[in-house]
């Protein structure tokens, strides 16, 4: 049996990435009920509104689902008392060390996947204590590695650093991501932006609009004297990517963020002074569609690749 499957009791290794201002309950929910697992993004949720959030979940699916947490969370240890409270089973960390979390998770009976761009992080999980690993490559969206190490680089090398339970993320929105992804050394998958954009997602329909219109070479990474984000490049990317260029420094750009940016263009769909996080993969992405399709046919082209491959469509096995 696979091993993502087998570590979360799921149909497929297909897990959704706990984004921002996207990932609640409704989108949790329908991928878990789809056979993946879906995940809750604590990171735009004050506690009282993740509880919240798990309770619905709960009430919306009877699989598994989990809990991303960003460990640069101001209230994370409400958030973690919630988590215990509500009897999560499954919390994804990221942002942070993975020792910060894992012993008091794991001690409440919690399974602690951790999220890494690079393998000497992903060796310090597995010192760590962590279940199994996350492996962002630099096309992801949101926030990102400051290395720019790509996904295709990043997952051999992570497995050669260690055999916890690998999930690879970044760049990855189709079965045959997924299968390139798994045949260098990956279990299963992490999928944000095309999760992002899904009927289901919480995110601003303006924003799902755009993020189908957006082309190749439409997104790149910002901010990386502050925390290194890909966005989609509006008005206030080119801004930051003005100032960037005169070599503004931290509290510039700090003060230029500001508060509140991304909530302002991926929740409330202010497009252009709004921080709008998605992957580079976005221009691969043209229409909305349910989470229920989205799941199909990704696994649909994983096999019908996988077939292909077997009877030596292009290379044989």
């Amino acid at each position: 049996m696979n091993k993502i499957c087998e570590l979360f009791g799921i149909e497929y290794p297909v897990i959704q990435g706990g984004m921002v201002w996207c990932s609640g309950w409704r989108l949790a929910s329908a991928v878990s009920n789809s056979g993946g697992l879906g995940l809750i993004g604590a990171g735009s949720m004050h506690p009282d509104v993740l509880e919240e959030h798990i309770i619905k979940t709960r009430n919306a699916t009877i699989r598994p689902f989990g809990v991303n947490v960003p460990l640069m969370y101001p209230e994370l240890d409400k958030i973690v008392e919630i988590i215990i409270s509500q009897k999560v089973e499954i919390v994804f960390t990221s942002a942070g060390s993975p020792k910060i979390l894992t012993n008091r998770l794991k001690d409440a009976g919690i399974k602690v996947v951790h999220v890494v761009s690079s393998a000497v992080f992903a060796e310090k999980c597995e010192t760590a204590g962590v279940d199994a690993i996350v492996a962002e490559g630099f096309e992801a969206g949101g926030h990102n590695g400051r290395d720019e190490t790509t996904t295709l680089a990043l997952i051999p090398a992570v497995r050669k650093a260690t055999q916890l339970p690998l999930m690879a993320a970044g760049g990855i929105a189709t079965g045959r991501a997924m299968l390139a992804a798994m045949a260098l050394g990956a279990d299963g998958v992490q999928i944000g932006s095309a999760f992002a954009v899904a009927a289901e997602s919480s995110a601003h329909p303006l924003f799902k609009k755009l993020v189908c219109e957006t082309g190749e070479g439409g997104t790149q990474l910002a901010l990386k004297k502050l925390a290194p984000v890909r966005l989609i490049k509006n008005a206030f990317f080119e801004k930051v990517n003005e100032a960037e260029f005169r070599g503004a420094a931290a509290p510039e750009l700090r003060e230029l963020l500001g508060k509140g940016r991304a909530k302002k263009g991926m929740f409330e769909g202010d497009l252009e002074n709004g921080e709008l996080e998605i992957g580079q993969v976005a221009s691969l992405i043209s229409d909305v569609k349910p989470v229920a399709q989205i799941v199909t046919e990704i696994m649909a082209e994983y096999n019908s690749a996988v077939a292909e491959i077997k009877r030596g469509g292009r290379f044989s096995l």
